[in-house]
C-alpha cells in the first residue's frame, strides 16, 4: 500500500498532501486536549506496533505488495485522531529514511493509511459493538473495524492508481504516471487484502483489544464512547 513516487500525478498527490495537513493540524489540537500523560508512552508503542507490522510487506502476484497496518487497534484503543499521529509518523520515517514509499506520495500514503483506516475502524467498531456487556459483539466489532478499515484503505489507493490513465496522459493518451486503468487496479489492490491482509488486520485488532479488556478495560477509548 505504500506508493512510490512516480505513480501519482501531482493532480493527485497535490490535494492529497493538503487534505493530510488539515488532519494532522486538527488531530495536534485534539490530543493536546485529550491526551493524557499515561497515554503518552501507549502512543509511542503504536508507532512502533505499525512500524514492526509493515515491515512484512508480502509480494502478491500481479505486481502488487500488501501488509496489515495496525491502525485500527490504535484508533480503538487511543481513539482515531491518536492512531492519525502515530501511524503518519511511521509513514513519514519510512518514506524519508527507509525509501519506503515515495516522498511526493508521503501525503496519500498518510491519508489512505493514517486518516481513513482510523476512522473507518473507528465507527465500524462502534456501530457494530453496540451493547457494551456483549463480549461477543465487542470482539466481532474489532474483527470487522480492523478488516473493514484496511480493506477502505486498500480500495481508496487502487482508486487512486486507477484514475491516473484518466487525468494525467500525453497527447496520445499514454499514461504518464500509473499505467494501470480502475479495472486492474481494483482487483489488484482491493482482492489480496479482502482475502488476506484485512484478515490479519483483523485478527490482530480483536486479539490486542481481547487482551486490552481483560487487563485495562478503563484505557479503551471507543468503549469510553470518545467522539472522532
Amino acid at each position: 500500500m505504500h506508493i512510490p513516487d512516480g505513480y501519482l500525478s501531482p493532480q493527485t498527490y497535490i490535494p492529497l498532501y493538503g487534505a493530510s495537513v488539515v488532519f494532522w493540524g486538527m488531530a495536534m489540537k485534539r490530543l493536546k486536549k485529550e491526551l493524557s500523560d499515561k497515554e503518552i508512552p501507549y502512543l509511542a508503542m503504536a508507532g512502533v506496533f505499525s512500524f514492526l507490522i509493515q515491515m512484512f510487506n508480502i509480494p502478491i502476484p500481479g505486481g502488487t505488495t500488501g501488509h496489515a497496518v495496525g491502525a485500527s487497534i490504535t484508533a480503538l484503543i487511543l481513539g482515531p485522531w491518536a492512531a492519525l499521529i502515530a501511524v503518519s509518523t511511521v509513514l513519514i520515517i519510512q518514506a524519508l529514511v527507509f525509501g519506503d514509499g515515495g516522498i511526493t506520495a508521503i501525503g496519500a500514503n498518510c491519508f489512505n493509511m493514517a486518516v481513513v483506516i482510523p476512522f473507518v475502524s473507528y465507527w465500524v467498531f462502534r456501530l457494530i459493538a453496540g451493547n457494551r456487556d456483549s463480549k461477543k459483539r465487542v470482539y466481532t466489532g474489532a474483527f470487522l473495524a480492523g478488516y473493514t478499515g484496511l480493506t477502505a484503505g486498500a480500495l481508496l489507493t487502487a482508486i487512486e492508481f486507477g484514475i491516473q490513465p484518466l487525468i494525467a496522459h500525453d497527447q496520445t493518451g499514454n499514461p504518464l504516471y500509473a499505467p494501470y486503468p480502475l479495472k486492474i487496479a481494483i482487483p489488484a489492490m482491493a482482492l489480496e487484502h479482502m482475502l488476506l491482509f484485512s484478515i490479519i488486520e483483523g485478527i490482530l485488532t480483536a486479539g490486542i483489544l481481547r487482551y486490552f479488556m481483560k487487563h485495562e478495560p478503563q484505557s479503551v477509548y471507543a468503549l469510553k464512547g470518545g467522539t472522532a
